[in-house]
C-alpha cells in the first residue's frame, strides 16, 4: 500500500487507516463478535493497513482491549492512535480534560493496549472548565515520558453550523491556541464525498502547517457503500436509528449519490466498488489526508485498503463533483 507521512515529525503510515469503533461500540452491536474483530485487524495489516483508530472510551474501555490483543503479536506493524478527554456514562457522555486525569488515561490505556507507547494520542473532546493549554501541556509531558509519540485534536462537533458558523471555527480556535504549547501532528475531523466542510477552512489549515488529517467517517457512516437499503431499519441502540440522514425517505432521496459513485466504479472494472470511488476521492483531498474507514469484518477491511490503489480521472472528478448535494441534517 501507498504509505503517507502525518505532522511535522513525518509519521509514517500506509495510506487507509482502519477504524475500530465499530468492532465493540455503537453501530449494530449484535454483529460485534471479538475473535471476527481480530481477524478484521489483522486482514487490515496484512493488506498494508497500518493506522488503527481507536479511544478510551469506545465500549468503554472494550476497544482498546481489542487491538491490544492485536497488538501484543504484531506490534511493529501498527501505528497505533487512541483518544482521551471523553467519559461515558449510563445515558450521558462528559468531557473531562484535567491534567491528572488524562495522565491517568495514557496509563490505562497503555495497559490495555498492551503496548509501551502510544504512537498518536488524540484529544477527543476540550473540557470547557478546563483551559485548553492545561489539557495539552499534559499530553506534551506524555511525549516527554516517552509514552506518547505524538498528539492529535478531533474536531468540534457541527452544532456551530445551527448558528450558521463556520463548521470547524471552534477547532480552527483550539488549534492555534495549543499549537504555541506543543505541535499538533494530526487533526481528526468528518470528510467524505456528502460531507465536505472540511475543505473550506480545516483542511487548507492543516496543510499549510504539515498536520496531518485523518479523514474520519469516509464512507459516510456507511451509506457510501450502497449496501444500505433506505427502510431497511437499523438496531435500536445504533445511532443511525435516530439520525436524521438515515430515515428511510431521507436515504431514498439521496440515492442518487450512491448512484454516481457507482457509474464512476463501472468505468474502472466489474471489481470497484462504491465505497472504493468515495475512499479514492478522499485520499485525492491532499497527501497529508488518511481516511480511516470503520469495519468489523474481514471483506470489507481489505476492500477499503485496496481503494489506496485506485486513481481518479479527470472525468470521475468532474462527475462526483456534479452530485447532488446530500439531504437531511447532521446535526
Amino acid at each position: 500500500m501507498e504509505r503517507r507521512t502525518i505532522g511535522a515529525t513525518a509519521l509514517d503510515v500506509g495510506a487507509i487507516g482502519l477504524g475500530c469503533m465499530p468492532m465493540s461500540w455503537a453501530y449494530s452491536r449484535s454483529e460485534q463478535r471479538g475473535d471476527r474483530s481480530l481477524r478484521t485487524v489483522h486482514a487490515a495489516l496484512d493488506a498494508g493497513v497500518s493506522l488503527l483508530d481507536t479511544a478510551d472510551m469506545y465500549g468503554p474501555f472494550t476497544n482498546e482491549l481489542l487491538v491490544g490483543r492485536a497488538l501484543k503479536e504484531r506490534r511493529s506493524d501498527a501505528f497505533v492512535s487512541t483518544k482521551c478527554g471523553l467519559l461515558v456514562g449510563d445515558q450521558h457522555v462528559v468531557a473531562n480534560g484535567r491534567p491528572g486525569y488524562v495522565r491517568r488515561a495514557c496509563d490505562a490505556s497503555l495497559r490495555r493496549l498492551q503496548t509501551d507507547v502510544i504512537d498518536l494520542y488524540q484529544l477527543h473532546r476540550a473540557d470547557p472548565e478546563v483551559p485548553v493549554e492545561e489539557t495539552w501541556g499534559a499530553m506534551a509531558e506524555l511525549v516527554s515520558a516517552g509514552k506518547v509519540r505524538a498528539l492529535g485534536l478531533c474536531a468540534v462537533g457541527a452544532r456551530a453550523a445551527r448558528r450558521g458558523a463556520d463548521l470547524h471555527e471552534g477547532t480552527i480556535r483550539q488549534l492555534e491556541r495549543i499549537q504555541q504549547v506543543f505541535p499538533v501532528t494530526a487533526v481528526e475531523a468528518e470528510l467524505s464525498v456528502w460531507s465536505q466542510e472540511a475543505l473550506a477552512r480545516l483542511l487548507p489549515w492543516c496543510a499549510a502547517r504539515g498536520v496531518g488529517f485523518l479523514a474520519a467517517m469516509p464512507l459516510g457512516n456507511g451509506y457510501l457503500t450502497g449496501t444500505l437499503t433506505p427502510g431497511g431499519g437499523f438496531e435500536r441502540d445504533d445511532p443511525r436509528a435516530r439520525h436524521p440522514r438515515f430515515t428511510a425517505e431521507m436515504m431514498a432521496a439521496n440515492q442518487p449519490i450512491v448512484a454516481g459513485l457507482r457509474r464512476v466504479a463501472a468505468r474502472h472494472g466489474a471489481e470497484v466498488t462504491p465505497a472504493q470511488v468515495a475512499l479514492a476521492w478522499v485520499l485525492g483531498r491532499g497527501r497529508h489526508v488518511v481516511p480511516v474507514p470503520g469495519a468489523k469484518q474481514e471483506r470489507w477491511a481489505v476492500e477499503n485498503a485496496r481503494a489506496a490503489a485506485l486513481r481518479l480521472t479527470a472525468e470521475d472528478l468532474t462527475e462526483i463533483a456534479a452530485l447532488p448535494a446530500p439531504r437531511g441534517s447532521w446535526d
